[in-house]
This record gives C-alpha cells, sequence and structure tokens, in this order.
C-alpha cells in the first residue's frame, strides 16, 4: 500500500505535535480518495504504547483501509506488539518516527510470537494472549478476545471470573491440577488479574506484567496467588 506525499505530511505533522506520546490515526478511502483522521490515544502510559479512540466515527466516514501511529522513542520499525496487532487488525500498519522522520511499515501476513520472550505490552501482548494462543495452537480451541483497558482489576472489573464458564472452562481442585489447565491468581489485585497454563513439572508458562513472557516454576508464591483451577470442557 501506498502512501501520497502530502497525507505523509500530515501524518509527521500529527506525530511531531503528539511528541512525546505516541500518536494513531486511520486512513479511509472517502469519495475515492485516501484521507488521514487522526484518533486520540487514551492509553494510561501514551508515552509507551497507543490505544485508539474513535475507530467507528471514522469508520462512519469511509472504508479504514490502515492504522498509523508513531514511535516517538523507538526506530520507526514495527515491534513484535505492533505485528500481532497488525495481524488482529487485518489491515497494513503505517509507522513514523517523529524525530527521524523514517517510516515503517507491516502488513498481515501470519505473524505468531513464540510462547517464551514476548514483550509485555498490556491488552495486546499480555497474560491472556498467551492464553489464547496456546490453547489455539496446542489445542485448536479459539477462545473470544476481550477489550482489556490498563489495570482492569482497579476498577471494579473481573474479567476472568466473569468469562471463563463462557469460555468453556470449569472449575477444579489445585491439586487435580494437569498438564494443559489453566490457573488464575490473584497478583497484588482483588480479583483474579494474571492467567498462567500449568505444563507440568511444577511449571507454568504465562506473562507477568512488565516481564518477559517465560516458563517459571510453580512454587510458593505464585501457589500463594491461585485463585482458580480451570479446565477446559473439551479435555
Amino acid at each position: 500500500m501506498q502512501l501520497a506525499d502530502e497525507l505523509r505530511a500530515e501524518i509527521l505533522q500529527h506525530a511531531k505535535a503528539e511528541d512525546p506520546r505516541e500518536c494513531c490515526g486511520l486512513i479511509a478511502v472517502v469519495k475515492g480518495r485516501q484521507r488521514y483522521f487522526p484518533c486520540k490515544n487514551i492509553a494510561e502510559t501514551p508515552d509507551e504504547h497507543f490505544v485508539l479512540s474513535g475507530w467507528d466515527a471514522v469508520e462512519d466516514q469511509g472504508e479504514i483501509v490502515a492504522v498509523v501511529h508513531s514511535h516517538p522513542k523507538t526506530i520507526s520499525a514495527p515491534s513484535a506488539a505492533d505485528r500481532v496487532a497488525c495481524e488482529k487488525s487485518e489491515l497494513p500498519w503505517f509507522i513514523v518516527n517523529p524525530k527521524t522522520e523514517n517510516w515503517g511499515y507491516c502488513e498481515p501476513e501470519g505473524f505468531k510470537l513464540p510462547y517464551v520472550g514476548r514483550q509485555f505490552v498490556h491488552g495486546v501482548v499480555d497474560c491472556y494472549t498467551l492464553v489464547r494462543d496456546w490453547y489455539a495452537r496446542e489445542y485448536r480451541i479459539q477462545l473470544r478476545d476481550y477489550d482489556r483497558r490498563d489495570q482492569w482489576w482497579d476498577h471494579g472489573e473481573n474479567l476472568y471470573v466473569e468469562n471463563f464458564h463462557r469460555e468453556g472452562f470449569r472449575k477444579i481442585s489445585v491439586s487435580e491440577v494437569q498438564p494443559g489447565d489453566l490457573i488464575l491468581m490473584n497478583l497484588a489485585s482483588p480479583v483474579p488479574n494474571h492467567a498462567a497454563i500449568y505444563i507440568g513439572d511444577q511449571q507454568v508458562l504465562h506473562h507477568v506484567q512488565g516481564r518477559l513472557s517465560s516458563r517459571d516454576l510453580y512454587g510458593s508464591y505464585y501457589g500463594k496467588s491461585t485463585a482458580y483451577a480451570l479446565r477446559h470442557e473439551s479435555r
């Protein structure tokens, strides 16, 4: 996908105006021409990532054909989180660095992250993303994705408890846990806010906020933090 020079100039101006925050916007075709629609970044840490607000309003204007955002602190090449979100959006992504004025680009091509070593980006590459990916790849179980704002557990929400039945999970005793079961934990939270997959040999595969995804010992800390053990109905 190509962008006209005047459209690139408009996007770059937006990125410079928002720096050091990440800008974000959408490109839509309106009456046969590409138009750039600046959108609001409503992320709680807008200097680190973006959460785009205004998709529906732009969709009312025309057909959305691309997503745009800036990298004020890093090179313009798409990050792993960008590539994951690009796959989810099913649209091309354009990225610009407002300081160097360099551009990056990615488009959906079947990109899949490895289980271990993922950078954490809440709502894009987080513990639930890892759970969804693992169940899809290992068991061909497609779990729904859910919009989840930063620190949702501190805002009266209880996403895991409210939805695990809907996704086909049932409670089991922690003493019954087998490889492939799901463990929900309270990590500095009043409600379960972290999910880990038990993979056997007293190990879990999970992605803790602020850390890389990893395989860790299911020891005393995680054991004491456990709220529920769950098994999918297909197993």
